[in-house]
């Protein structure tokens, strides 16, 4: 088969980032000085009493909801969309607080909606967010039948000496991944334009493996006081992804996990998809759906380890 890539599926990663540039000075003349960290970063952090920050992410879960439909499988999609804001929410060094999701459709499918909020539930108590609200849209005409979209919005809360903004990272810090649970909500529209080549039922499903939710292998972090100087959620741009974390900061990331070490899907879509690897690390997470920035690798690793998550090291820093 031709080798097709990300941009081929319609998705252009640069016209995003040029986007997020061009908005970044319109957006800013809306913001008061409590506003600390806006557009461009994983989540936004607002000053809310000198002493704590709220910080807000907001999300969907793309195409990946063409598989859902496509399945007729729609209690896990919900997971997939909680877990898209509260990971860029754990990257402030936030715990999350709530919840709010955004349902819309053409006419409302009673149990296809049920199962979707059983997601959401499930996705806000592994987040350990609660789900305090959200919209139910019909609009005929704007959706075909059986089709809906769905957005979401969290909120989490964090002390400003415990921000987590890239700042302390320093010269010689471990970068070390976390594993995926497969391809999470990135990357879904070339993966279905590559199933149409070489799909079959078992690789549709492995599509629409939930998005892993980070909340309890951070707090672990955390609670055992490990030094934690920057997290990044790998998502849309896959790796590049952890270069946000700090600008200043020179990141090498030169070891990746085996494709016998990752879940499976991954083997398949280098296998059969003729890609390179660098194009499949900018569209997918191959693997490692979340990154640690640490000066104390061993102990990362062994705490993930108690939890039975796999996790590498890497790459390291250059300042």
């Amino acid at each position: 088969m031709s080798k097709l890539t990300y941009k081929d599926a319609g998705v252009d990663i640069e016209a995003g980032d040029a986007l997020v540039q061009k908005i970044k000075a319109k957006v800013k003349r809306t913001c008061g000085p409590r506003v600390i960290s806006g557009v461009g970063g994983f989540a936004c952090l607002y000053d809310l009493d000198g002493e704590r920050y709220l910080a807000a992410g907001t999300d969907g879960v793309g195409t990946k909801l063409i598989v859902a439909q496509k399945l007729g499988i729609h209690n896990t999609i919900g997971i997939d969309l909680v877990a898209m804001c509260c990971n860029d929410i754990l990257c402030t060094g936030a715990k999350g607080l709530f919840f709010m999701d955004y349902l819309a459709t053409g006419k409302l499918d009673l149990a296809v909606s049920e199962q979707i909020i059983e997601g959401i539930v499930e996705g806000c108590l592994q987040a350990k967010m609660a789900l305090i609200g959200g919209e139910t849209a019909e609009m005929p005409g704007m959706y075909a039948p059986g089709k809906y979209d769905l957005a979401g919005f969290g909120v989490g809360e964090v002390m400003k000496d415990d921000v987590i903004d890239g700042s302390k990272i320093q010269n010689g810090d471990s970068i070390i991944g976390l594993a995926s649970s497969g391809i999470h909500s990135n990357g879904l529209s070339l993966a279905r334009l590559l199933g149409r080549e070489f799909g079959d039922d078992e690789y549709w499903h492995a599509l629409l493996t939930p998005t892993r939710i980070y909340t309890p292998y951070v707090e672990k972090l955390w609670a055992e006081k490990i030094p934690v100087h920057g997290l990044a959620h790998i998502t849309g741009g896959g790796l590049d992804n952890i270069g946000r974390i700090n600008a200043a900061a020179h990141v090498v990331v030169d070891s990746f996990p085996g494709l016998d070490e990752v879940a499976p899907i991954f083997k398949v879509l280098t296998e059969r998809s003729g890609l390179a690897d660098d194009e499949l690390r900018r569209t997918f997470n191959m693997g490692v759906g979340m990154v640690v920035v640490s000066p104390e690798p061993a102990l990362v690793l062994a705490a993930m380890a108690e939890m039975g998550l796999d996790a590498w090291v890497i790459g390291s820093v250059e300042i």
